[in-house]
C-alpha cells in the first residue's frame, strides 16, 4: 500500500481518488440513496445529479450529453462498442483491429474470430508503435467491414495513433470507428466531434475517479445495438440501475481535469514531469532507451528499456526503495510473459522483458520525479552488479 513518503508511478494502471470527488460521492452512498429511476422529490434529485455528471463528461472528451453512456468502465464501453457495430450490421463478418490493443479489444476480437467465425485483420505497427495509414486504406472493405477498432494512446508506451487520419479513411469507405480512449481521458484535451470516431471508451479509474464506473460515447445519429437489456436505462442503451456515487464521481473528476486541461497547463505540467524524471535516468547510465514513439505519446507515459536487466527484479527493487511502477510484460499464473504490444514493435523477448512502464499524474511532484530517478538508476546499478550478463555500465547519479 502506498505511504505518504512513497512514489506512485502507475497511474496508467489506476489513480487515486481525489478528495473533491470522493467528497462528491460521499452523499449518494449515504443519504442520497433513493433510485433515480423513481418518481419522488428524492429520487428526483438523484436524477438531476446523474444529469449533471453526464454533462461534465460531456465538456471533458468534447462531445454532446445526450452522446454519453454510463457504463462499469473501459472493458464494457469497449465491448459493447464492437458488438453494436456487429449487430447493427449484421451481414458485415469482418472487423478491423490492431496488434497493440487493450486486451478489452484484443481478447474480445480474438473471441469473434476463434469463437463466432468472423473475420479479424490485424493491423501491425513500425518499431515506434504507429500503424501505416496506407494498410488501413488497403484492408477496408467497404460494405464488408462492420467496425475498426483503434486504441486512441497506448496503455504501456503510451503512442498516440493518427486517429484523425483513420478517421478520414473509414468515413470514405462508410464504416464505423471506435476508439479506445481510456487512456487520454484527462491527459490530454479532447474533441470527439472533431476526431471523427463513432464510438469511444472512457474509464472513471483512469483520472482520479473510483474503479467501476465508466462511459461509452455514441455519436449522435450513428447506429447503435443495447448489449444490455432490460430497464431502459441511459436511454435504452444501458439497462440496470445506474451506479449513482460512481458516476457523480466521474462528473467531478471529469470536471477537475476539465478545468486543469485548459486553464492550467495541465498536459504540460505531465510532460514537465516525465521528461525531468527520464532525462535524470538516461543521462545518468548507458545501454537504456525509451520504448515507442519518443514524442508522439502522451505527457505523462514513459516506458523504458534497460538492457541486461531483469524488470521483475527491478520491480521489486523499487517496491522496497518505495517507487511503484509496472514491468512492460504482464503476469499469467506466476509466469511472465513478454508484451504483446513491444512484441508487436518488433522489439525481442528480452528486451520486452528488460521494460517499465511510469506514468504520471496530477498529483506527482517535481521533487519526486527526481526521487524516482535516483532510485530507478541505483536498482538498475545493482542489478547489473548482481547480473552483468547485460554489459551495461551505470555511472553517478547526479
Amino acid at each position: 500500500m502506498p505511504t505518504s513518503s512513497s512514489i506512485y508511478l502507475d497511474n496508467n494502471a489506476t489513480t487515486p481518488v481525489l478528495p473533491e470527488v470522493f467528497e462528491a460521492m460521499r452523499p449518494f452512498l449515504t443519504e442520497r440513496f433513493a433510485n433515480p429511476s423513481a418518481g419522488y422529490r428524492a429520487a428526483r434529485a438523484v436524477r438531476k445529479a446523474v444529469d449533471e455528471a453526464r454533462a461534465q463528461v460531456a465538456a471533458l472528451v468534447g462531445a454532446d450529453t445526450s452522446e454519453i453512456v454510463f457504463t462499469s468502465g473501459g472493458t464494457e464501453s469497449n465491448n459493447t462498442a464492437i458488438q453494436s457495430a456487429l449487430r447493427s450490421f449484421p451481414e458485415r463478418r469482418h472487423v478491423i483491429t490492431t496488434a497493440v490493443e487493450h486486451s478489452a479489444v484484443r481478447e474480445y476480437s480474438q473471441h469473434l474470430e476463434k469463437d463466432l467465425g468472423y473475420e479479424v485483420t490485424w493491423l501491425g505497427v513500425d518499431e515506434q508503435g504507429l500503424i501505416d495509414l496506407e494498410e488501413l486504406r488497403s484492408v477496408i472493405r467497404p460494405g464488408e467491414t462492420a467496425v475498426v477498432a483503434l486504441i486512441w494512446a497506448n496503455n504501456e508506451t503510451g503512442v498516440i495513433s493518427p486517429l484523425a487520419e483513420a478517421a478520414a479513411i473509414t468515413r470514405e469507405a462508410g464504416v464505423l470507428l471506435h476508439t479506445d480512449a481510456v487512456q487520454v481521458a484527462g491527459k490530454l484535451p479532447l474533441d470527439l466531434h472533431a476526431a471523427g470516431v463513432q464510438m469511444a471508451a472512457f474509464s472513471g479509474h483512469k483520472f482520479h475517479a473510483p474503479k467501476g464506473v465508466g462511459a461509452l460515447y455514441v455519436k449522435r445519429d450513428s447506429r447503435f445495438s443495447p448489449m444490455i437489456i432490460g430497464g431502459g436505462q441511459e436511454g435504452d442503451r444501458r439497462s440496470g440501475t445506474e451506479n449513482v456515487a460512481g458516476i457523480v464521481a466521474m462528473g467531478k473528476a471529469a470536471e477537475i481535469l476539465n478545468r486543469a486541461l485548459r486553464e492550467e497547463g495541465h498536459a504540460e505540467h505531465l510532460k514537465t514531469l516525465r521528461d525531468r524524471f527520464e532525462g535524470a535516468v538516461l543521462s545518468a547510465m548507458e545501454e537504456a532507451e525509451v520504448n515507442g514513439h519518443p514524442e508522439r505519446r502522451l505527457p505523462n507515459t514513459s516506458n523504458l528499456y534497460f538492457k541486461g536487466v531483469d524488470a521483475e527484479g527491478l520491480l521489486i527493487l523499487l517496491d522496497d526503495a518505495g517507487v511503484y511502477a509496472s514491468p512492460g510484460s504482464a503476469c499469467s499464473t506466476g509466469a511472465v510473459k513478454p508484451s504483446p504490444v513491444l512484441t508487436a514493435m518488433g522489439m525481442t523477448s528480452a528486451r520486452a522483458r528488460s521494460s517499465i512502464r511510469f506514468s504520471f499524474s496530477m498529483l506527482n511532484t517535481a521533487e519526486e520525479a527526481d526521487r524516482a530517478a535516483e532510485a530507478v538508476v541505483k536498482a538498475v546499478g545493482k542489478l547489473r552488479i548482481t547480473l552483468p550478463k547485460g554489459g551495461g555500465r551505470v555511472v553517478s547519479y547526479s
